[in-house]
């Protein structure tokens, strides 16, 4: 069995044709439309936590997965209402660090600034049934950094989000796709129970919950092609470019 986990960034107006990864906005309109095409056939969206049980085998049914990079607080105004409304869930991968922040991470590629989620934002993200993951506490490229440092960024981001929303927080997104193997053991060692990456692909039940490729939406995916990247399962997992997640 194969499952799609979908990849969204921001869910707001598309920037102007030029700016930098503007493709990794997508508008209100064009995600509704995506939930509401996978409802019409029958799926259910899932945050990680809620998928993780098809994926192992233990569960069956028409699901795919729903993840958000960043926590952008465009995806709180713009999405939030649409998954409650579909009755879905989703993950969203925060940056523990940048609570009430901003993606300062993109200002050296010319990305626009935006804000990412306050901590009230967070926390009813929760509330409302969905979960929140961590994408380490200041978004940085894991293989750059020493041992030491990296299980820090990993740790501490765990941590910090628990003590915020008072729940587990056990789902993790490797910022960039970057990893190596010893990143993948400091996860699974720090207590998360699945990660994602930026490769592209179908979740199968024999991929490793701490590498699980994703399918990346962005504003140029027209309706077509979206259900076809969802459906079609020889969909390309050995693509690894990443696209500034």
């Amino acid at each position: 069995m194969s499952i799609p986990i979908l990849t969204y960034h921001q869910i707001d107006i598309v920037p102007p044709a030029g700016t930098p990864f503007r493709g990794l906005t997508v508008s209100p309109a064009q995600f509704r439309q995506q939930l509401a095409w996978m409802r019409r056939l029958g799926y259910r969206g899932l945050s990680m936590r809620e998928l993780m049980p098809y994926l192992r085998g233990e569960r069956t049914g028409k699901v795919f997965g729903i993840t958000f990079d960043d926590g952008f607080r465009n995806v709180h105004r713009h999405a939030l209402p649409v998954l409650a409304e579909f009755g879905f869930s989703a993950t969203n991968y925060f940056v523990s660090g940048q609570i009430d922040g901003g993606n300062v991470w993109d200002a050296g590629q010319g990305i626009p600034h935006a804000p990412l989620m306050n901590a009230r934002e967070v926390r009813e993200w929760a509330r409302l049934g969905n979960e929140v993951g961590a994408h380490t506490v200041d978004h940085v490229h894991l293989p750059a950094l020493s041992p030491e440092e990296a299980r820090r960024q990993i740790e501490t981001s765990k941590a910090a989000l628990e003590d915020l929303v008072s729940m587990p927080v056990t789902a993790f997104c490797y910022p960039y796709g970057e990893q190596l193997p010893l990143h993948r053991d400091m996860v699974r060692e720090s207590g998360f129970d699945n990660a994602t990456l930026t490769q592209r692909g179908l979740a199968c039940a024999d991929d490793n919950p701490f590498g699980l490729p994703r399918v990346h939406v962005h504003c140029g995916t027209n309706l077509f092609r979206f259900l076809q990247k969802c459906l079609t399962r020889h969909e390309d997992k050995r693509r690894a470019k990443s696209e500034g997640s």
